[in-house]
């Protein structure tokens, strides 16, 4: 069986980073550890951090309980007032927010000062979301479904700024601002703040999808960028399957000959892939 890995599967620039901060930490001896949510959605890589002493603060009722200790901020980011909290509470802040998204939180951030109302194409409820929700000051409408963007139409808003979630579907954010625009509006600023990791990830699963028999998709079921890259590939490829860890796999539903094709979340550690794509070769 010929197995075609994709080149941008895996740990992207943000994820690693936060990954790599929580180690960091771990390596100097810092006890006790938390971060604020799971660090990235990858049950496995906070199972192996839990097994380290790192523990997970939920809600902002448990970090008001905490008296000592690092905090760190998870990848997806945070609202603004749990900074302000952390600080009260007196306890070290390590901020491993991915870049792409403090871009976001500074953008919305900016506009809402100027009075405009946010939008945001994404998953709402999604950490990322809630996130970027917690730096605004003027009304925020979350829109990741076309009947969500035809609604919003029906109201009046003279001016807004849309931003995205990082790892949105690429194509259906062109679909939802296509729509948004159909009003005329006094201000109104589009921002495509996709991620190019997460579109050029898109593309390539998407490209690969249409050329195997089968497709495993890699990630955790909490990730919102491994569902979307299930959604893209199942619709170039039927024989598409989604898998958490190397147990989920099963062989006998795959081709005894043809190709496979594998790709993997952002959020995904690249060993797994590694043993899923070798698994594959048996």
């Amino acid at each position: 069986m010929k197995v075609i890995v994709a080149k941008t599967a895996g740990f992207c620039f943000g994820v690693k980073r936060a990954v790599d901060q929580v180690y960091r930490q771990i390596e100097e001896g810092k006890k006790p550890i938390y971060t604020y949510g799971p660090i990235i959605h990858n049950e496995e890589v906070v199972r192996e951090l839990a097994e380290k002493g790192v523990r997970i603060v939920e809600t902002e009722e448990e970090l008001r309980k905490l008296k000592e200790g690092t905090v760190i901020i998870r990848s997806h980011g945070v609202p603004e007032r749990i900074y302000r909290l952390i600080e009260a509470q007196g306890l070290e802040m390590i901020d491993a927010t991915c870049p792409f998204v403090k871009k976001i939180h500074r953008i919305v951030q900016s506009h809402s000062a100027e009075g405009r109302e946010i939008v945001i194409i994404g998953n709402d409820g999604h950490p990322e979301v809630e996130g970027i929700k917690g730096w605004c000051s003027t009304p925020v409408t979350v829109i990741g479904e076309e009947a969500e963007a035809e609604a919003f139409l029906r109201e009046p808003h003279p001016a807004i700024c849309v931003v995205s979630q990082t790892t949105f579907n690429y194509k259906k954010f062109d679909k939802l601002v296509e729509i948004i625009s159909k009003m005329r509006y006094d201000k109104l600023d589009i921002l495509n703040t996709i991620c190019s990791a997460t579109e050029e990830r898109q593309s390539e699963a998407r490209q690969i999808a249409g050329q195997v028999d089968s497709m495993i998709v890699i990630g955790g079921s909490h990730s919102s960028n491994t569902r979307k890259l299930f959604e893209i590939c199942k619709k170039e490829c039927a024989n598409t399957y989604h898998i958490q860890t190397l147990k989920d796999l099963d062989i006998r539903r795959l081709p005894s000959r043809g190709c496979v094709g594998i790709t993997a979340g952002a959020s995904t550690p690249n060993n797994l892939i590694e043993e899923v794509s070798k698994q594959c070769q048996i």
